[in-house]
Parts: structure tokens; C-alpha cells; sequence
């Protein structure tokens, strides 16, 4: 044996030639090609065999401003073209949206992929996994209009473009009858307020009304008591005068018939008659007063009259200021105010600002829009059958299965390589 054909183990390198490695894996470059055939088959399979996801969106963008004037109009809701745009998104990304869309076309879903479970807990991955809501992105700031769209990835046994197509008409009507809503609550709310406003004018009214009422009946009670109180005190002077007179009467008649005096007389006719009786050659003087006591009336007057007081019962014919004052109590009986007030028909005449009130709230009930034809949005892209599937991108698989059947083909020839080198070694 020679020295040279036998190596120790511990000084031979453990290192693989690199050329060497390359002329092995080249020997074994029908198992190459063959695993890198296995693996692309696999993948053309699969192409075939995998159920085919396609894609479909909708676009909506903000309404004309025009579809909104009608309802803007009214004065009650505003609504701009953004907010309802804004809305008709958050209904779109509203799980009870497409949970209603789902109730009422369940045969729509029929098809949805999960044997084992209910229909319910198929839409509940349906839906999270398959709905993308789409929406500008806020970094950008060259955005020519705002935007809300809706994505949906849907295996191809199900009708996707009838299903986004449905579920974008939900939001929207959806949304359309929550606007009714609020636009008849805000309607309801209003006239509700002008009912209460009106309530409480017509209350402000009566209270007012009343107060004057009683206002006008204290004034009369007390205008009559007044007048009442002055002609019982010109009643009673004009009792005191007569019964003065009576005194007054007395005396000229005790002092009449003294005299002699029967007839009325004056001092000058009673001194003549006097002076007959004696010397002729008298000269009298008479100074005239502006009255003649009582007693020159004589007796028979001043009986006369004496009697005619004590029969008198009434002295108000004596007296006209008492024929004004029971005038005036009079036209106290009657307050022709109080009854004009008391006797309106339609007291809501003299309600101040009632008809401002009635007119709103005649306006408000004319309110008749047909919220059935309002445009929230303006569909700007709706969804379309799409002309190819998004998965499996059969080019991306087909290449995948062939750079993955080249490396598995290159793996399992290097590793019998290796394993072949370390026979060889422990030979």
C-alpha cells in the first residue's frame, strides 16, 4: 500500500467544492426539472381548481346643489350636498345596512362559502372580510371633490354586482327615510312649539283680559260709590236746608200774625197803615234792603209754604246737580267696554302676534315634499361585472409554482449531494 493513496481524517478539508457541487447538481438536473414540473403542475391545478374572487366598486360624489333647494327651502332642515354625502357613507359602513340588505334578499347569499355554518355566520365573514369602505385619503390636499365608495372581493358564485349595486340603493334610501324622519320631527317639533306658543298667548290674553275686567268693574264700583256718598250728602244738606226753612217759617208766621200780617205786604205799606191811625204831618223815611223779611209775606204764604215743605218727600227736584249725578250713576250700570270684552266671539283676533304664529304653522303643515325623489347623492361609478378575477392571478401563481419547483428541485438535489459527500467521507 502506498503512503500517499491514504489520508488521515483529521487533516482532509471539510469544504465542497464549489465546481464540483455545480457538476452534481447538473447530473441530477432531471430531478430538477422534474420537481420544478411537479410544483408548476400544482399551481397550474390550482388555478383551475381555485374558486375564481373578483372585484367591483362604487363611487358616489356629492349631489348638484339643485337637488337639495327643495328641501333647503323649507327653512326647517338644511342639508348640503357634503353632509349628505358625509351620511349616506356612515350608512355604507353601517353593518345594520347590509344586514337589512341581506334579510330581505337572503337568496342573494344563499351561495356564500361555509357548509358547517348558518347562512347569519357565513354573512358575518362575508361581511368583514370582504367590504372595504373607500374614502379620499386626508394627506392628499389635491383631491378635485370629496368622495365615499364601497369595495366589495366576492367569490364568483355569488352575484357581486347585484349585491354592492343593492347594498349602495339601501344606504341611500336608508338614509333618504332617516331624512324624512328628522325633516317631519323637526316639522312635528315646531309646530308643537307654535302650539304651545300660541297656548300660552291665548292664557296671556284671558289673564290680561280678566285683570282689565276687573280693573274696569273696580273703577265703575268705585265711581259709584263715590257718586253714591256725594248724593246722599247733598241729599241730607238739602233735608237740613228744608227743615231750616220750616224753622225759619215758624217764626216769620208767629211774628206775621203778631203783627197782623195776612197778605204779603212791605215795610212801607205797613207804616202808612199805621200812620192813618194817627198824626198826618209825619215824615217817614224807608231804607229798602235787598230782601223783605219772611214775615211781610203774611201769614197765608208762609202757611202755604210752610205746608208744601212738610209734605214734600223728595227734595232732588231742588237741586240739579243731583239730576247730573244720577246720570252719571246711571251710565255706570252699564260698562259697554266690559260687555264688548265679554261678548267677542273670536277672542283670537285681539291676540297680539296670533296671526304671525298661524301663519308659520299653516306654512309649516303646507309642507308636502316627496322625499321618495330626493337625490342625496350622485352615483358616479356604479359597479359593473368585472372582465377578470383578482385571485388567483394566475401569471403570479404560475410563476410562483415554477420559481418554487426550481428551488424545492435545486434543495433535494443539494441535499442528496451532501448526503452522497458524506458517504463518501465516512467510506
Amino acid at each position: 500500500m502506498s503512503i500517499d493513496s491514504v489520508t488521515p481524517p483529521s487533516t482532509r478539508s471539510d469544504e465542497i467544492d464549489l465546481v464540483e457541487l455545480f457538476q452534481k447538481l447538473w447530473q441530477q438536473k432531471l430531478l430538477i426539472i422534474g420537481c420544478t414540473l411537479f410544483v408548476t403542475l400544482c399551481a397550474v391545478v390550482y388555478t383551475f381548481v381555485a374558486t375564481p374572487y373578483y372585484e367591483v366598486q362604487s363611487v358616489l360624489r356629492p349631489a348638484p346643489l339643485k337637488e337639495l333647494d327643495e328641501l333647503n327651502s323649507t327653512g326647517v332642515y338644511q342639508l348640503t350636498p357634503e353632509d349628505a354625502l358625509q351620511r349616506v357613507g356612515a350608512a355604507l359602513e353601517s353593518y345594520s345596512t347590509r344586514a337589512e340588505f341581506f334579510r330581505d334578499n337572503p337568496e342573494l347569499f344563499a351561495a356564500l362559502p361555509g357548509v358547517n355554518r348558518s347562512l347569519e355566520q357565513r354573512f358575518e365573514t362575508f361581511n368583514t372580510e370582504s367590504f372595504t369602505l373607500l374614502q379620499p385619503d386626508p394627506k392628499r390636499t389635491n383631491n378635485l371633490s370629496s368622495f365615499v365608495g364601497l369595495k366589495l372581493v366576492y367569490p364568483e358564485t355569488l352575484e357581486g354586482v347585484e349585491i354592492l349595486n343593492g347594498i349602495v340603493q339601501q344606504a341611500i334610501i336608508d338614509e333618504r327615510q332617516r331624512v324624512a324622519l328628522d325633516m317631519e320631527g323637526v316639522v312635528q317639533n315646531r309646530l308643537n312649539k307654535i302650539e304651545r306658543q300660541m297656548a300660552a298667548a291665548r292664557a296671556s290674553y284671558e289673564a290680561q283680559k280678566e285683570a282689565t275686567i276687573a280693573k274696569l268693574s273696580e273703577d265703575d264700583k268705585l265711581q259709584r260709590a263715590i257718586y253714591q256718598d256725594e248724593l246722599r250728602a247733598l241729599r241730607a244738606e238739602l233735608r237740613t236746608r228744608r227743615q231750616n226753612r220750616i224753622a225759619q217759617l215758624d217764626e216769620a208766621i208767629v211774628i206775621a200774625k203778631s203783627l197782623g200780617i195776612t197778605k204779603p205786604t212791605n215795610p212801607t205799606s205797613l207804616s202808612e197803615s199805621n200812620a192813618s191811625l194817627g198824626d198826618g204831618n209825619v215824615f217817614r223815611a224807608e231804607v229798602i234792603n235787598q230782601q223783605f223779611p219772611l214775615q211781610f209775606m203774611g201769614t197765608e204764604a208762609l202757611e202755604a209754604e210752610r205746608a208744601a215743605l212738610l209734605k214734600r218727600r223728595s227734595d232732588d227736584h231742588t237741586e240739579p246737580k243731583i239730576a247730573l249725578i244720577q246720570n252719571k250713576l246711571q251710565m255706570l250700570e252699564h260698562n259697554r267696554q266690559v260687555e264688548m270684552m265679554q261678548g267677542r266671539e273670536n277672542e283670537d283676533l285681539f291676540l297680539a302676534k296670533l296671526s304671525e304664529m298661524r301663519e308659520e304653522a299653516a306654512r309649516l303643515r303646507s309642507i308636502n315634499l316627496d322625499l321618495d325623489q330626493l337625490n342625496l347623492v350622485r352615483i358616479d361609478r356604479p359597479a359593473v361585472q368585472p372582465l377578470k378575477p383578482v385571485k388567483p392571478k394566475k401569471v403570479f401563481v404560475l410563476a410562483l409554482g415554477l420559481v418554487l419547483g426550481g428551488m424545492l428541485g435545486v434543495f433535494v438535489a443539494l441535499l442528496r449531494a451532501l448526503l452522497g459527500h458524506r458517504g463518501v467521507q465516512v467510506l
